[in-house]
C-alpha cells in the first residue's frame, strides 16, 4: 500500500509544467469563472482549456495567426486578438439555440465533456430549465419522469420506507447506483428496506434530501463507474451539481390531488452573491414542504367484531371462518348496535404525510493566485407520519378498554440528514490541479408509535411508544491530482488519486414498554438486544487516463485499488472509446468490472417487526449474519457483489438543434444481496416446528436473513432524442427518451444443508418477480415545451410498461397492463420578475390496475404501489420571482 502511494507521489512530481506566452480568464455575462472552455489559436491544431477557476495559459505558435478562438457548449464562440491584450478578460454569452451542456460525471479528467462527444451515456437535467414548468416538487419525482432508466414509488403501510422514497436504476438495486454531490460522494441513509417493498434488503441514498432549489443541474451517468468512484456504482452514478449563481429566485407552490387529499405547500428560495471583492461565491438554498397523506383505501373482507370466529388463529377474514355467512351477521349487527359502518373501520392506504425543511450552502474563495478552498453541504429536517395495518377489536393483539372499536397504528418519523465538505484546489501548473478535500454525512432515523397498544401489558399499556432509531454516518477523505498534456499525441488527460473512508452504524433501544412482551404493534421497539455500533474503514488508490489517439478517437481508462476493513480487497477497471465517424456521428462504448461492498446495514442490521406471513399477521425477525440463529443455520457472512458492465452505442447530433444517442448495454452481477424470505413456514403455509421453535427465542415466529443469494443479468438499450426548433413565433423544445430494461436472475447460490426443502422461501417467486418483473420493462417520455412571448406551455407524456407481480405465498401473479401518464402546465410571465403557473401531473388520473383480490389482503389494497403509484390527478399553482 505504501509503496503505491509513493508511486504516484513520484509521478505526480515528475510530470512537467506548460510554457507560458499569453493568459486569460473567461467568464460568463454573471461574472462566473466558465469551467473547461475551449482555448484554440485560430486556423491550427494548437490549444487548451480554462481550470477551475476559469483561467487559461496558452503558448501561441509564431508562425500561425495571433487570433484564438473561445468557445464553451451553451455559449456563442468568439475570436479574440491577443496583441497587446494579455492578459484577457473574455466574457462569454449564453446561446439558447445550443442543446448540449458540459457534463462533469463520467470522467476524472480536466476537460469536460458534452452529451453528445463523452464516451459513456449521461442524460443531463438542466433545473432552470424547467423549475418553473415542472409539476413536480422532489429530485426523486423529477428523475422519475425524465430518466426512463430511472424508477422511484411511493410505498405504502411499509414502515420506514414510506418516509425515504426507494428510487433504482435500471431495475437494480438502490443501492447500486452512487449518488455524489458536486463530484464528491454521498451518504446512504441508516434505512434498510425489508418490507417487500422496491429494493428489498437494500440500502439507498435519500436524494429527497436535497432542495431543489439548491441544484444546478443532475447527471445520470448509465454505465458502471466503480473503477472511477468506487463501491455502489455498479448500474451507474447520479451527479448533483449546485448552483454558484449569484441573484435571488423564489417560488411558492400549492396543490391538492382531485380526491381532495394529498395537498401540498412547497416554498423554494435560492440566494447567490460573491464576497470578499469578488474572490468568493455564496449560494444559500432553502426548500420547505408540507405532503399530506392521501387514503385510497376500499372495504374489506376481515372480520371485525366476531372473535368466537377466529377460533385461535389469527388469519381475520371471512372465507377463513366455518361459518362465514354468521360471522358476517354478527358484524354487520353489532355495527348498528355501535352506530358504524364497515367503512369506520377501511385502512388508511396511501402516501404518508411528509412535512421537510431542507438548508444547503455552496461557497468558495480564491485564496491566491494558485489556491481555492470551497466548501458546500446542507442540513434536512424530515417528519413523516405513515400507517400500519388496522387492528380490529377481534383480534387478540388489542386492548378492548383502551380502543374499543380497534386502532390504526401511526409510525412517527424524526429524520435528519446532515452533510459537509470542504477542500482546496491547488494549481500547480497551468495545466494541473491537486484537489485535497473532506465529506462527512450522516442520516439518522427516530421511530415514535402513536395510536396503538402493547397487548402484552394489557390495559396498563401506553397507546404511543418511542421505539427507538438507528444512525449511518460516513467520512470520506480524498486526494485527486489532474493534469492536462496538450502536446502528448491530440491530447492527454491524466488523474490519479487515493480515498480513505470511515462508516459507522449504530441501533438504539427504544423504551422497555415499545417492545417488552409482544411488543408495540405494528413495529415493535428495538430492544437492548438489538443495539449495536459498528465501524469500519475503506482504503482505495486509483488512476484515470483519457487520451485523445487521434483527432477524432478518444480511449479512456481506469483502475481502483480497495480494501476494506472488515471482508477483504477489491480491483478493478474500465476503458472507455469513442470514435467520431464524422463531425456529427460517433460510435462509443466501453467495458467495467465493478463491485459493492455489504453496507453496514445489512451486515448488522436485526430486529423483529410484524409482517404477513401465509395471510397472517405475526412477528417477523431479521436476524443479522453474526447472530447465533444464522450460524445454527448455516448462514454465511457477507461478501462483495462483483459485476461486468458493458455498453456499445452511437451518437447524432447535425447541429446545435438536434442530437440522439442510443445505447445498449449489459450488466452481470454476481453475489448479489437480498433479504430471503420469512422461514418458519413451508411453501404450502404449514409451520416448521423445528425453525418456529429456534426463532422463538428471539421472539419471533419467523425469520429472514440477509445472504450473497442470486446471480443476475440486466441487458437493455436508452434512447434519448432532443430537436429544438422555431414554430410560428415561438420555439418548440421536443424531447423523447426510452428505455427497454430486462432483469433476469440467472442463478441461484446453494442453500445450506440444514434448510434443505426450503428453497423457495430462501430465494422465491415473490422475492425474484422484486427483481424481474416489479419495474416496468419498457419506459419512455415525450415532452414539448414551447415559448411564446411571455407563454411556456409544458406537454409531457410518460409511458410505464407492463409490470407483473407475485403475491407468493398467499396471493397469485397478476400482470399490471402499460398506462400513459401526461403532464401539462402553462406559465406567464407576469412581469420582468414574476411568472405564474398552473399545471397537472397525471391530468386523466391514470392508477395502475385494480389487485386480484388474492394479492389484496383480503380487500385492503385496492392498488399496488407500482408503475406511477397511487397518487392520481395532483393540480397545483405556482408563483415564480426572479430577482
Amino acid at each position: 500500500m505504501k509503496h503505491l502511494f509513493t508511486l504516484i507521489f513520484l509521478l505526480m512530481i515528475a510530470l512537467g509544467v506548460n510554457a507560458q506566452t499569453i493568459k486569460g480568464i473567461v467568464k460568463d455575462a454573471k461574472n462566473v469563472p466558465i469551467i473547461g472552455a475551449s482555448i484554440v489559436q485560430k486556423g491550427i491544431n494548437n490549444g487548451t482549456t480554462t481550470n477551475t477557476q476559469g483561467e487559461f495559459t496558452l503558448q501561441l505558435k509564431a508562425s500561425a495567426s495571433s487570433q484564438i478562438v473561445v468557445s464553451f457548449v451553451g455559449y456563442s464562440s468568439k475570436i479574440i486578438d491577443t496583441k497587446g491584450n494579455t492578459p484577457l478578460q473574455i466574457v462569454l454569452q449564453e446561446d439558447n439555440q445550443q442543446l448540449n451542456e458540459v457534463v462533469v460525471v463520467g470522467s476524472r479528467s480536466a476537460q469536460n465533456r458534452t452529451v453528445t462527444n463523452s464516451v459513456v451515456p449521461v442524460d443531463l437535467i438542466s433545473l432552470k430549465d424547467i423549475q418553473t414548468t415542472n409539476p413536480l416538487l422532489n429530485v426523486n419525482d423529477i428523475l422519475n419522469y425524465l430518466v426512463p432508466a430511472f424508477n422511484s414509488n411511493r410505498q405504502s403501510a411499509s414502515d420506514g420506507t414510506e418516509h425515504i422514497d426507494p428510487a433504482t436504476l435500471r431495475g437494480l438495486g438502490p443501492d447500486q447506483v452512487l449518488v455524489l454531490i458536486n463530484g464528491r460522494r454521498r451518504h446512504t441513509t441508516s434505512l434498510v428496506n425489508y418490507q417487500n417493498t422496491v429494493g428489498n434488503g437494500s440500502v439507498g441514498t435519500d436524494l429527497n434530501a436535497i432542495p431543489v432549489s439548491a441544484i444546478e443541474r443532475i447527471e445520470v451517468l448509465r454505465d458502471g463507474a466503480s473503477a472511477q468512484y468506487g463501491s455502489d456504482a455498479i448500474a451507474g452514478v447520479i451527479n448533483i451539481v449546485l448552483k454558484k449563481n449569484s441573484g435571488f429566485s423564489a417560488n411558492l407552490t400549492g396543490g391538492t390531488t382531485t380526491r381532495g387529499d394529498g395537498q401540498t405547500v412547497d416554498f423554494n428560495a435560492n440566494y447567490g452573491t460573491s464576497w470578499g471583492k469578488d474572490k468568493g461565491y455564496l449560494n444559500l438554498a432553502l426548500q420547505a414542504n408540507n405532503r399530506q397523506a392521501t387514503n385510497r383505501t376500499q372495504n374489506h373482507d376481515l372480520i371485525i367484531f366476531d372473535q368466537s370466529a377466529l377460533e385461535n388463529s389469527l388469519i381475520l377474514a371471512y372465507d377463513f371462518t366455518k361459518d362465514p355467512a354468521a360471522s358476517r351477521a354478527y358484524d354487520d349487527a353489532e355495527l348498528k348496535k355501535r352506530g358504524l359502518t364497515r367503512d369506520d373501520f377501511n385502512f388508511r392506504v396511501g402516501d404518508a404525510k411528509i412535512q421537510n425543511i431542507q438548508g444547503f450552502l455552496n461557497t468558495g474563495y480564491k485564496l491566491s493566485e494558485n489556491a481555492e478552498w470551497y466548501a458546500f453541504g446542507g442540513l434536512g429536517l424530515r417528519k413523516g407520519t405513515g400507517y400500519g395495518f388496522r387492528r380490529l377489536p377481534s383480534e387478540e393483539t388489542v386492548v378492548l378498554s383502551l380502543y374499543p372499536n380497534g386502532f390504526q397504528p401511526e409510525l412517527h418519523s424524526d429524520i435528519v440528514d446532515a452533510s459537509f465538505a470542504t477542500g482546496v484546489k491547488f494549481k500547480l501548473s497551468e495545466s494541473s490541479l491537486l484537489d485535497v478535500s473532506n465529506t462527512f454525512g450522516s442520516n439518522s432515523f427516530a421511530y415514535n408509535i402513536r395510536n396503538t397498544n402493547n397487548a402484552s401489558l394489557s390495559d396498563k399499556s401506553p397507546t404511543s411508544f418511542n421505539a427507538g432509531s438507528h444512525s449511518f454516518s460516513q467520512n470520506t477523505i480524498n486526494v485527486d491530482y489532474s493534469k492536462y498534456f496538450n502536446t502528448v499525441l491530440h491530447g492527454l488527460k491524466f488523474a490519479a488519486g487515493a480515498e480513505l473512508r470511515l462508516e459507522n452504524y449504530q441501533i438504539k433501544a427504544g423504551e422497555e414498554a415499545s417492545y417488552i412482551g409482544g411488543g408495540a404493534q405494528s413495529f415493535p421497539g428495538f430492544s437492548p438486544l438489538n443495539a449495536l455500533n459498528k465501524s469500519r474503514n475503506s482504503k482505495a488508490l486509483y488512476t484515470d487516463v483519457e487520451v485523445n489517439l487521434l483527432e477524432n478517437l478518444t480511449l479512456d481508462g481506469a483502475l481502483r485499488y480497495e480494501d476494506y476493513s472488515d471482508f477483504g480487497n477489491t480491483f478493478n477497471g474500465k476503458i472507455a472509446g469513442r470514435y467520431s465517424i464524422t463531425p456529427a456521428f460517433g460510435l462509443r462504448g466501453s467495458f467495467s468490472t465493478g463491485f459493492r461492498a455489504p453496507s453496514l446495514q445489512q451486515q448488522y442490521f436485526n430486529n423483529i417487526a410484524t409482517d404477513v406471513v401465509d395471510g397472517v399477521l405475526l412477528n417477523s425477525g431479521v436476524f443479522n449474519n453474526d447472530s447465533q440463529i444464522a450460524k445454527t443455520l448455516g448462514i454465511p457472512k457477507l461478501k462483495q457483489e462483483t459485476s461486468q458492465n458493458a455498453t456499445v452505442g452511437f451518437t447524432l447530433s447535425p447541429d446545435k438543434a438536434f442530437s440522439l444517442t442510443v445505447d445498449a448495454y449489459q450488466i452481470y452481477v454476481d453475489n448479489r444481496i437480498v433479504l430471503t424470505g420469512n422461514f418458519g413456514n413451508d411453501v404450502y403455509g404449514d409451520e416448521v416446528p423445528e425453525l418456529r421453535a429456534l426463532f422463538a427465542t428471539a421472539g419471533a415466529s419467523t425469520g429472514r436473513f440477509f445472504t450473497n443469494a442470486i446471480n443476475t443479468r440486466t441487458r437493455g438499450i436508452d434512447v434519448v432524442l432532443s430537436h429544438k426548433a422555431k414554430l410560428g413565433k415561438g420555439s418548440l423544445l421536443t424531447f423523447l427518451s426510452g428505455n427497454f430494461n430486462e432483469n433476469k436472475v440467472v442463478s441461484v447460490n446453494k442453500l445450506s444443508d440444514k434448510l434443505v426443502g426450503q428453497e423457495d422461501i430462501y430465494y422465491g417467486p415473490q422475492e425474484r418477480s422484486l427483481i424481474e418483473t416489479n419495474s416496468p420493462k419498457v419506459k419512455g417520455t415525450l415532452q414539448w415545451v414551447y415559448n411564446l412571448d411571455k407563454w411556456t406551455f409544458l406537454l409531457r407524456n410518460t409511458y410505464f410498461g407492463q409490470v407483473t407481480r407475485n403475491g407468493f405465498p398467499f396471493g397469485g401473479e397478476q400482470v399490471h397492463s402499460a398506462k400513459i401518464v401526461t403532464d401539462m402546465t402553462a406559465s406567464y410571465k407576469l412581469s420582468k420578475h414574476l411568472a405564474a403557473t398552473i399545471g397537472a401531473n397525471n391530468l386523466f388520473d391514470i392508477f395502475p390496475d385494480k389487485q386480484i383480490y388474492e394479492n389484496s389482503y383480503f380487500g385492503v389494497f385496492k392498488y399496488a404501489p407500482v408503475q406511477m403509484g397511487t397518487t392520481g390527478r395532483y393540480v397545483f399553482a405556482r408563483l415564480n420571482f426572479t430577482l
